[in-house]
């Protein structure tokens, strides 16, 4: 079991896809990471952004055994690489019918906050796939986070 972190402008007891956001990295669903402090500054910004609430990071544990079992549909992306990019990309065009796919679980880097510029640079020809997929790459250093977007993959993360 590890342990995941859930950052947030409120306790979240219960995870909730209703709640979700769409055209974020991995598409609409419920992230985590196991990196605490990652956690504190996503809280930290969606309390900047909404300026509701305030910064709570909620633990859950997860056995990631699931994601090697028939069970799941889970996809997974070691590092920064072409097709990660591809795959941010895809979900967060709007052009696109959403969702994009339906993984229950994805795992993988978390992009910079600058993606939405790069994305537009790539798609308007000024950019390669390549220098994309460096231009995406976590300023801070690579960070991963673990995305849920369905309610039986919901149904493996556990309050301690």
């Amino acid at each position: 079991m590890i342990r995941l972190y859930h950052g947030s402008n409120m306790k979240v007891d219960v995870p909730d896809l209703a709640h979700s956001k769409p055209f974020k990295d991995f598409g609409s669903g419920f992230y985590l990471s196991a990196d605490k402090q990652q956690a504190w500054d996503m809280a930290s910004q969606k309390v900047s952004q909404t300026r509701e609430g305030k910064a709570e990071v909620t633990e859950f544990l997860f056995d990631e055994a699931v994601m090697l079992s028939e069970d799941l549909k889970t996809l997974s992306f070691p590092d920064y690489c072409e097709e990660w990019a591809q795959f941010v990309l895809a979900n967060r065009n709007r052009k696109l019918k959403h969702p994009i796919h339906d993984y229950d679980i994805v795992y993988g880097p978390i992009a910079d906050d600058g993606v939405t510029y790069q994305l537009r640079r790539y798609e308007g020809g000024v950019i390669s796939l390549s220098r994309l997929v460096e231009e995406l790459k976590f300023t801070k250093g690579i960070t991963f986070q673990y995305f849920f977007g369905t309610d039986r993959a919901l149904k493996h993360l556990k309050r301690p």
